[in-house]
């Protein structure tokens, strides 16, 4: 692994070989509903707790800490960026949206990767920190692990097939948003939190304010979240304390029985073990329940009774629906919550929407045509320029060759010329040396 700037940084990554997709995730997996809760431009610091909170109860299939990038005030990746770079690679489903402004705070909920998209305006909303610190026995989050399966989702007072039809796109986007229970192999330690859609209609024409003098809407959605506690019944509550392992002090009594009975062997009252359980805790007959499995907590075994009781975790939402878009973030709007129009406004809208968008695509395809029609004048220069080049290339070849062929030539001539001046100094010697040899011989 290479360093770069004195850190050593990761050049390779594990490639996962699939032919069908460039997922990761298999078949099953991938019909696995998968969320992700993002906030989007400048928000206050409890919008952003209360963001962390709704990633807790979407868990576990969510992006319990994921990173978004958003710079002053301006808004961060939109919600189509999300859907494309993670619909396919990691299974995204759903996304909700939370933006603020200086007179509201709007939640949009859309399903990926083509919709549709639903804009809530929240009314209310309370964070888990705030909810725990008003109840006197909170639930432990993190030791109970209830986080590591997905959530009971009950749909309350959405009315059935005659409802109207932005109520059951509700219904069916809130069920939608976690997996499926399947109550035939289900387990039952595996049902640990719940989370409630309840949806609220006020019928009549007068106005409603609630406790901070503020209108309530008609149509109100609101959301909770809860944990399943159980604890086993048909004991007293001295020998159910015992069981799960919450034994109280006995240094002052002689024998267990004397806490159990609560007398001593002489009849005379025990003295009070302390941390013994208070009358408050009383026991709820009508949530009594004959366990068909074995469930978390001590005492809570197969075919044993035990008494059912729902915590609240937290966070809780008051939302109302303000518009339903049929595309992600786009399209036809199919409901709004204060704008009423005529079926000759919609179809006269529909009308100018599809003009604008063929004239956005006339204009896509003139400067499409533009760019093709430089990019050919640029490629023919390109190639003009290239052909002047070789030319010239070509010629500066030829005079090269022909120098050197002239310069051959002359070197000929010269070795030419070299020899015969050779050869005529040889016979010139030779005639000396016949001349010499005869005036010798005539001597």
């Amino acid at each position: 692994m290479p360093k770069r700037g004195g850190k050593r940084r990761k050049t390779r990554t594990h490639v996962v070989d699939n032919e069908t997709s460039a997922s990761a995730l298999s078949t099953p997996e991938m019909k696995i509903p998968r969320s992700l809760v993002v906030r989007r431009g400048k928000v206050e610091t409890e919008v952003a707790d209360l963001v962390q909170d709704l990633r807790n109860l979407m868990m576990p299939y969510t992006a319990l800490k994921f990173q978004e990038i958003s710079k002053s005030n301006k808004l961060s990746k939109s919600l189509q960026h999300y859907s494309k770079e993670l619909s396919g690679s990691l299974g995204l489903t759903h996304i909700m949206s939370f933006s603020q402004n200086k007179s509201k705070l709007s939640m949009r909920l859309a399903r990926t990767p083509s919709g549709p998209t639903l804009t809530f305006k929240v009314q209310q909303f309370s964070l888990s920190k705030n909810v725990r610190k008003v109840q006197r026995r909170p639930f432990d989050v993190h030791s109970s692990n209830i986080s590591s399966h997905p959530p009971i989702v009950v749909t309350n007072n959405f009315g059935d097939t005659t409802a109207a039809p932005h109520v059951k796109l509700m219904r069916i986007t809130f069920q939608n948003m976690f997996p499926a229970l399947n109550v035939a192999t289900v387990k039952l330690r595996e049902c640990r939190r719940v989370v409630l859609f309840n949806f609220i209609r006020r019928e009549g024409t007068e106005e409603v304010t609630n406790a901070h003098g503020q209108s309530e809407e008609d149509e109100e959605v609101e959301v909770r979240h809860y944990a399943i506690r159980a604890t086993p019944v048909g004991i007293t509550k001295k020998v159910r304390r015992i069981i799960q392992a919450k034994i109280p002090n006995l240094s002052k009594l002689e024998d267990i029985s004397d806490y159990i009975t609560g007398t001593t062997s002489t009849g005379a009252p025990a003295p009070a073990a302390s941390g013994a359980m208070s009358d408050s805790e009383a026991e709820d007959e009508t949530s009594h329940v004959v366990l068909p499995q074995k469930y978390n907590g001590k005492g809570n075994a197969k075919s044993h009774k035990s008494a059912l009781k729902l915590v609240e975790l937290g966070p809780r939402l008051r939302l109302k629906l303000t518009k339903v878009e049929r595309g992600l973030a786009a399209g036809d709007v199919m409901y709004h919550a204060y704008v009423q129009k005529d079926p000759k406004e919609v179809k006269a809208q529909r009308e100018k929407i599809e003009q604008e968008a063929a004239l956005k695509k006339r204009r896509r395809e003139e400067q499409e045509e533009n760019v093709r029609r430089k990019k050919m004048v640029q490629e023919e220069k390109s190639e003009r320029k290239k052909r002047r080049r070789e030319e010239r290339e070509r010629v500066a070849m030829q005079e090269l060759r022909g120098a050197a062929a002239a310069d051959d030539s002359s070197d000929e001539d010269e070795d030419d010329r070299q020899d015969s001046d050779t050869e005529e100094e040889e016979e010139e010697e030779e005639d000396g040396a016949g001349g010499e040899k005869r005036e010798e011989e005539e001597t």
